[in-house]
């Protein structure tokens, strides 16, 4: 449980959003927690593992440099070290059918099974999935899930978490405009704009003179026929529904009404993208532009209804074929439902991760023990001063069992011994049980993870490992400018 600086409660088992909310002054440090965020943006799952791996890799490389071995053979060996630890991941990897359920459902479960999520594991999983296949989009030998931009989460307490279900079209936090207007139309014809349904006023400080009785009524009549006529043109293609980024006016909505057109107006332009594509509208710019083709008839029933503290949500639901969808999320509280949507976020990555390269690692720290086994053995046949390094990086990689071992309560110093002769006789899939603390076969338990997360999180501790070891001094910076007569001083102070 965290206390934010805003006086803000976070209940988190989430390494990103723990570390995020830390007021920290060393670099190093800030560096680490910039890995973790890097992590999470890349595949979303990892991020401390990351930092322990990374640690854990800083720590045992200050005997080398006691050892008076230059930082250059230092990342050099590391380097070295991690190409062949990539290569070993993908050895011990084995591919996985992306299309059988059975076989993806274990892979999302561990990402979320040491969080609050665990107990409606199934449940979780099943929505991930549902997400991710629904705004999964191939074209020719290019494929793209993105899961921030069509897969939105909405969150609303009360219900119960099993409530909690992936809609198959789009939810707005939106109302009709005018209350004459229709709640509820089947198979609508939906049009997608982004201008106003108003007069244009003109720019600033414009000025109109008036030099008969009539002309202001002129001026109204001019305002109302623009209108009429925007109107006009929206009502010739028949549409049910009209949604705007843009404000729409009240003589606009009289139009309207009188033929039975129900208005949602100030829309977010990201939402406009997630309607048009479970919709099939296409969002004009002009209303002169408007054609039959730019009518969006694929949503099959349009709702608005109050859910929550009296907020009314519009729902454009039953879609055929929708590449975008939302995530409604129900539970007890707020903070229950934001770290629901942390968690879930996880399962969304891990699910995309598979979907975009589907083969899998063995979990419980068995492909950390794999890399260590075969990176010892490997170390034998290097010469010179790298090959300390090198059996550093080996080392190194068991801090992953190791911590599993001690999270669960067991001896880790047995523990690793068994699980390093396990990985002697050559059992890859050998690792750490996360809850009893027994070396079991990761096989036998179904604990696998996506190949990219493994290497990824190897790649980023790595690289950072890397860059800080290149660091031998750490200079403040100058808090504002000085003239230029301070820096020739200086300049000149240096050169004596």
């Amino acid at each position: 449980m965290l206390l934010t600086p805003t006086n803000d409660i976070v209940f988190t088992n989430d390494g990103l959003a723990v570390l995020r909310e830390l007021d920290l002054v060393s670099p190093a440090a800030k560096n680490l927690i910039e890995i973790s965020r890097a992590q999470d943006e890349e595949v979303g799952d990892g991020t401390t593992s990351v930092v322990i791996l990374a640690g854990e890799i800083l720590a045992l490389a200050l005997p080398q440099l006691e050892r008076h071995i230059h930082p250059i053979h230092v990342i050099a060996a590391y380097k070295h070290a991690l190409a062949d630890a990539l290569s070993i991941i993908e050895d011990i990897s084995i591919p996985v059918d992306v299309s059988k359920d059975k076989q993806v459902y274990p892979l999302i479960e561990s990402s979320i099974s040491t969080k609050i999520s665990a107990r409606q594991s199934e449940l979780w999983c099943k929505i991930a999935l549902q997400a991710v296949r629904t705004v999964y989009q191939k074209t020719g030998d290019h494929t793209t899930i993105d899961i921030k931009r069509y897969a939105r989460v909405e969150k609303i307490p009360g219900a119960q978490l099993e409530d909690s279900r992936v809609l198959d079209g789009i939810m707005l936090n939106k109302d009709i405009v005018h209350p004459s207007m229709r709640r509820r139309i089947n198979n609508p014809r939906i049009v997608l704009l982004d201008c106003p349904l108003e007069y244009k006023k003109g720019e600033s400080q414009t000025n109109i003179e008036l030099s008969g009785d009539n002309d202001f009524n002129r001026i109204l009549a001019i305002e109302e026929e623009e209108v009429r006529r925007m109107c006009d043109s929206i009502l010739a293609v028949k549409p049910d529904l009209v949604i705007t980024e843009k404000g729409i006016s009240d003589l606009a909505q009289h139009f309207l009404v009188k033929k039975n057109v129900s208005c949602i107006r100030r829309v977010k332009k990201t939402d406009s993208n997630r309607i048009s594509r479970c919709t099939g509208a296409t969002v004009v710019n002009r209303v002169d532009d408007l054609q039959e083709s730019d009518v969006g008839t694929n949503c099959g029933l349009f709702e608005v209804d109050k859910m929550g503290t009296d907020e009314y949500f519009t729902f454009l639901t039953h879609c055929k074929e929708p590449k975008a969808c939302t995530i409604l999320l129900r539970g007890p509280s707020k903070d229950i439902l934001n770290e629901i949507e942390r968690n879930l976020g996880d399962a969304m990555n891990v699910a995309r991760n598979i979907m975009m390269s589907p083969r899998i690692s063995p979990g419980g720290g068995a492909t950390e023990a794999a890399i260590s086994q075969r990176l010892f053995q490997m170390s034998k046949n290097i010469a010179g001063v790298e090959q300390w390094p090198y059996r550093a990086l080996a080392e190194a990689m068991e801090v992953i069992p190791r911590t599993l071992a001690q999270n669960s309560g067991a001896n880790p110093i047995r523990a690793l011994t068994k699980l390093r002769a396990k990985q002697a006789e050559g059992g890859s899939t050998w690792g750490i049980d996360g809850e009893t603390g027994e070396v079991v076969d990761m096989r036998e338990l179904g604990v696998w993870e996506p190949q990219e997360v493994k290497k990824q999180s190897l790649k980023t501790a790595v690289e950072c490992a890397c860059l800080l070891l290149r660091v031998d001094e750490i200079c403040p910076a100058k808090s504002g400018r000085q003239g230029g007569g301070g820096g020739g001083a200086g300049m000149a102070g240096m050169e004596g």
